[in-house]
C-alpha cells in the first residue's frame, strides 16, 4: 500500500530527533538530506544503465545499511558510500558522518548514525514504488524538511531557504506559465540557496527548461544540488561563489567578461548585504553592471544583486526579485538608481508583502518585477500593497492559498482594486522624485469607525452607517426595512428588539432566498465535480488534479454577492492539505481500493525506546469507518446511539443519586468509595434495622440504577463489536463505484459542503454583529444616561446617609 504524504513527512521528521540536541538545525540538516537523497537516488537509479545519477559499486543505501552497528559506521559512511557518490556526482562539501563533536564518540556514533539509518529503512519508504509520476512526492518531502529546518535554525541560519508561497507567486508573476517553453529556456538564481525558488519557476513552465544556479555557501549549494535531482532535474547546473565578485556563468561567445544572460531570473539575495563589494572594484566592473544605472553603496547591497539580474537578462527576459522595503524609498545613490531604472521602463511592478516571512529576518519585504521585453512602451509601474493577508505559521508569517491566487491573478491581469493594487503612471512617480514607497500611492489603512455626536447626543442610528451596508441591502433589499425604522431625518431606529435581529434576518425571505441560492450554486458545481472525481484512475497527478479542480471552484463563485471567491476557494485548498491529498496519492498509486489495516501504537519508555505495542483496532484509507457505517449500518449505529444516550442517562441518575445523599449524616458520608461491594455490605449491616429503612431503600436504589448501568454498558459493547465486526466484513465486498461513492459524494464534497456553509453562516454573523454593534452604540442617547448616573447617584446617596455617611 502506497504512503500517504503526511506518514512519509512525519517519518523523515522523526528522523531528525536521532540527531537533534546534538547540533544546530542549521548542521543536522545537512545529515538527513543527505540520508534522504542516498535512499531516493539509491530506489531509483541503483543498477539502472545510463542514469543521470551515477550510484558507484558499494555506494548505494544498502551498503550503508549493512553498516549498521559497525565500531567505525562514520568512517565507512564517509570512505565508502558518501565519498564515492559525491566523486561520481560532483557534489562538494558533504557532510562528515564521522564528526564525533556532532555525533558524539564511540557507542553515541554508532547508536545514532544506526537509527539515523534504520529510520530509512521503513518499507513504506520505498522511494522506487511510492512516488506518483509527474507529482516529485519526495521533491515535496525535502521541501517540507527545509522549511522546518528553517525555523528551527535560528534568525542568522535560516536564510538558505525561500518560503514556497513567495516562490510559487515569483515562479507565476514571471508569465513563464504562458509562455511557451522548450529546453532551450533558461531560468537562473545567481543566489540559489537549496534551489528551492529554482524549482519552483520549473514547476511553472509548460515544458523542461534548462536552470541555472550559483551560491556563495558551499554546503549550501550542494544541498542545491541534491534538489535538483530529487526533483528530476539532475541536468541543472549549481555553481559555487561568490555571484558579485566571481559569477560563474558567462558567454564565451561573447568575450571573456560578458555574462551569460537568461530568459528568467529569480532571486532572493541578503537583505542589506554590507559587503558585497569584497573583492570587487564597482567603479571598474568588468561585466558593465552599475556602468548605466550607478553604484550602490557601500553598505547597502541591495541594488547590486538587482542590476546584476538585469545584467543577466536577455533583451526579452523578465525577472522577479525579492529586495528589503529600504529600497523603494532610501536616498542618495539608491535614489539616482531607481531613478535610472524607471526611466529605462524596466520596472514592471512592486508586490509589497507581509512581513516576517522570511527566515533570517522579520522586517518586510517587496517583489521587484522586471521586464525587459516591454520597456520601451512602459508607461507605469502595476503597485500592490499585499502586506495584510497572511496567517500565523509558528513564529512565522505565511502566505495562505488565496493570498498567493489573489496576488497572481491581480497582478497577472493588472486588475485595479482599491487599497491593495494599482496602475501608478511615470509622471505620478517623477513627481514624487522617484520615490517608490508603496504607501504614497495606494492607501491600504482601513477606515475608522466613526461616532456620530448627533446621534449619541439625541439617540438614532445614522443612516449613513446603515447605507454602509449597501452590499446587503442589494441583494436583500427588504431586509433593511425589516431591520431598521425611520427616526428622523438623516437617522433610523432598530425595528425589531435587539435579541430578535439575529432570527429577524435569517428567517427574511430575501435572505432565506439568497442562502438557497448559494447552497444551489454549491450543488451545480458538485454536479460537475463529481464525476471527475469518480473518474480518477491510477497514475494520475494529484498536483494537477487540485489545480483544476480549485480553479473551477474559484471560476464558479466569481461575481458572486457577499461571499468572497477566495475564501471558498482556502476551505478546497485547507481540506486537501488534511485530508484529500493523501487520499489522492493513495488512489493515484493503487487505484479505488479500500483495504483494512490494523493500527498498532508503539510505547515508548523515557529513553525513547520502544517497550511494547498497542493494537488500537484497526482503520481504512481513504474510507473511514464512520462513512461506510453511515450509508450501509445507520440502522445499526443508531441502535448504539440510543443505547449510548440510554447508558448516559442511567448514568446521570446514578450520580445524582450519589450527590444527593452524600452529604453530612447522609446515606454515603461514611464511604471511602461508592461500588457494588461497598454498599451490598452496607446493606448486610443494617438488615433489620427498623431505623435504617430509608437508608436502606437509596442503597437499594444505587444497586437497581448500577444494575441497570452494567447492563446498558454490556449491551452498548456488545453492539459496538458487532457492528465492528459487521463493517470490518463490509469492506471487501465494497465495489468499486461504491468505493467512489464514498470517498468522492460522502467524504469529499460532503466536507467541503459543509465547509462553505459554514463560509455562509459568517456572512448572516457579520451583519448581525453590525446591526447589534449600532443599536447598542446609540441605543441609550447621553441625557438619558446622564439622568441615570444622576438617579443611580441619588438612591448611593440616600444609603449612605442612612449609614451615617451623609456629605
Amino acid at each position: 500500500m502506497a504512503i500517504k504524504k503526511s506518514e512519509l513527512y512525519s517519518s523523515l521528521w522523526a528522523s531528525c530527533d536521532e540527531l537533534r540536541g546534538g547540533m544546530d538545525a542549521s548542521q543536522y540538516k545537512d545529515y538527513v538530506l543527505v540520508l534522504l537523497f542516498i535512499k531516493y537516488v539509491s530506489d531509483k537509479y541503483a543498477g539502472q544503465p545510463f542514469a543521470p545519477i551515477t550510484i558507484p559499486p558499494g555506494a548505494s543505501f544498502a551498503d550503508m545499511a549493512a553498516l549498521k552497528g559497525s565500531s567505525d559506521i562514520g568512517d565507512q559512511i564517509n570512505k565508502r558510500i558518501v565519498g564515492p557518490l559525491a566523486t561520481a556526482n560532483k557534489l562538494a562539501d558533504m557532510p562528515d558522518f564521522n564528526d564525533d563533536t556532532k555525533l558524539g564518540t564511540g557507542k553515541e556514533m554508532v547508536d545514532r548514525l544506526t537509527n539515523l539509518i534504520a529510520t530509512f529503512e521503513n518499507p513504506a519508504l520505498d522511494f522506487s514504488k511510492n512516488r506518483a509520476d509527474g507529482d516529485d512526492i519526495l521533491g515535496d518531502a525535502y521541501e517540507y524538511l527545509m522549511r522546518h529546518f528553517a525555523t528551527e535554525s535560528g534568525k542568522s541560519k535560516g536564510q538558505f531557504y525561500t518560503p514556497a508561497e513567495v516562490s510559487r507567486v515569483m515562479a507565476r508573476i514571471i508569465g513563464i506559465g504562458s509562455a511557451p517553453t522548450t529546453s532551450a529556456t533558461t531560468v537562473y538564481d545567481p543566489t540559489c540557496g537549496s534551489g528551492s525558488l529554482l524549482l519552483k519557476v520549473a514547476d511553472e513552465a509548460t515544458a523542461k527548461v534548462t536552470l541555472y544556479g550559483q551560491e556563495k555557501d558551499s554546503a549550501t549549494s550542494g544541498l542545491a544540488r541534491m534538489n535538483m535531482i530529487l526533483h528530476d532535474n539532475p541536468t541543472a547546473e549549481i555553481r559555487q561563489g561568490n555571484t558579485l565578485a566571481d559569477p560563474k556563468f558567462k558567454d564565451s561567445t561573447l568575450g571573456r567578461d560578458q555574462l551569460k544572460t537568461f530568459d528568467y531570473v529569480v532571486a532572493n539575495p541578503p537583505f542589506s548585504d554590507k559587503r558585497w563589494s569584497t573583492g570587487l572594484d564597482p567603479l571598474h566592473d568588468p561585466y558593465g553592471r552599475f556602468a548605466t544605472f550607478g553604484v550602490p553603496p557601500a553598505k547597502q547591497g541591495d541594488f547590486a544583486y538587482l542590476l546584476h539580474i538585469i545584467r543577466s537578462l536577455k533583451s526579452t527576459g523578465q525577472a522577479a526579485c525579492i529586495l528589503q522595503h529600504g529600497v523603494l524609498f532610501r536616498g542618495n545613490a539608491e535614489a539616482e538608481i531607481r531613478r535610472n531604472l524607471v526611466r529605462h521602463g524596466y520596472l514592471k511592478g512592486i508586490i509589497g508583502l507581509p512581513a516576517n516571512l522570511f527566515y533570517g529576518t522579520g522586517i518586510p519585504a517587496c517583489i521587484i518585477v522586471i521586464d525587459k521585453q516591454h520597456a520601451h512602451a512602459r508607461k507605469g509601474i502595476f503597485m500592490m500593497d499585499a502586506s495584510s493577508g497572511y496567517m500565523k505559521d509558528g513564529p512565522k508569517n505565511r502566505l495562505r492559498e488565496q493570498d498567493i491566487h489573489r496576488i497572481v491573478d491581480v497582478f497577472t491581469r493588472q486588475t485595479e482594486v482599491p487599497q491593495f493594487a494599482r496602475m501608478v503612471g511615470l509622471e505620478e512617480i517623477e513627481k514624487n522624485d522617484f520615490n517608490l514607497n508603496l504607501p504614497r500611492y495606494i492607501d491600504a489603512s482601513r477606515a475608522e469607525d466613526r461616532q456620530d455626536i448627533a446621534g449619541h447626543l439625541q439617540g438614532g442610528i445614522p443612516a449613513a452607517d446603515v447605507d454602509a451596508l449597501h452590499a446587503y441591502w442589494a441583494v436583500c433589499s427588504g431586509l433593511r426595512g425589516a431591520l431598521f425604522a425611520p427616526l428622523r431625518p438623516g437617522y433610523l431606529q432598530l425595528a425589531v428588539d435587539q435579541a430578535a435581529i439575529k432570527s429577524t434576518i435569517h428567517q427574511h425571505a430575501e435572505f432565506a432566498a439568497f442562502m438557497a441560492r448559494m447552497n444551489d450554486l454549491f450543488d451545480a458545481w458538485r454536479q460537475q465535480a463529481a464525476p471527475a472525481l469518480k473518474a480518477l484512475q491510477p497514475g494520475f497527478h494529484p498536483k494537477q488534479l487540485i489545480a483544476q479542480l480549485a480553479d473551477s471552484l474559484l471560476a464558479h463563485y466569481t461575481g458572486q454577492p457577499l461571499i468572497d471567491t477566495y475564501a471558498v476557494y482556502q476551505h478546497l485548498m485547507d481540506y486537501w492539505a488534511t485530508t484529500m491529498q493523501d487520499d489522492a496519492y493513495l488512489i493515484a498509486t493503487d487505484g479505488w481500493k479500500a483495504e483494512t489495516y490494523r493500527v498498532i501504537e508503539a510505547k515508548k519508555n523515557k529513553d525513547g525506546k520502544v517497550t511494547r505495542s498497542v493494537d488500537k483496532g484497526w482503520a481504512c484509507d481513504p474510507v473511514p469507518k464512520a462513512l461506510l457505517v453511515a450509508r450501509y449500518f445507520a440502522a445499526e449505529q443508531q441502535e448504539i446511539d440510543d443505547l449510548a444516550a440510554r447508558l448516559d442517562s442511567a448514568s446521570a441518575q446514578l450520580a445524582e443519586l450519589e450527590e444527593e445523599h452524600s452529604g453530612e449524616d447522609a446515606t454515603f458520608a461514611g464511604f471511602d468509595k461508592i461500588n457494588k461491594a461497598s454498599v451490598t455490605d452496607r446493606l448486610r449491616e443494617i438488615k433489620g434495622d427498623a431505623d435504617a429503612q430509608d437508608e436502606a431503600e437509596v442503597l437499594n436504589s444505587w444497586l437497581e440504577l448500577s444494575k441497570d448501568e452494567a447492563a446498558l454498558k454490556k449491551q452498548l459493547k456488545d453492539a459496538e463489536a458487532a457492528l465492528d465486526a459487521k463493517a470490518c466484513a463490509r469492506y471487501p465486498q465494497l465495489s468499486e463505484a461504491e468505493i467512489q461513492a464514498l470517498v468522492a459524494d460522502d467524504k469529499w464534497l460532503a466536507a467541503l459542503d459543509a465547509a462553505i456553509h459554514g463560509e455562509m453562516g459568517r456572512i448572516s454573523q457579520a451583519l448581525t454583529q453590525r446591526v447589534r454593534e449600532l443599536a447598542e452604540r446609540y441605543g441609550t442617547p447621553l441625557p438619558l444616561m446622564l439622568a441615570k448616573v444622576e438617579e443611580l447617584e441619588a438612591k448611593v446617596n440616600a444609603h449612605l446617609a442612612r449609614m451615617g455617611f451623609a456629605a
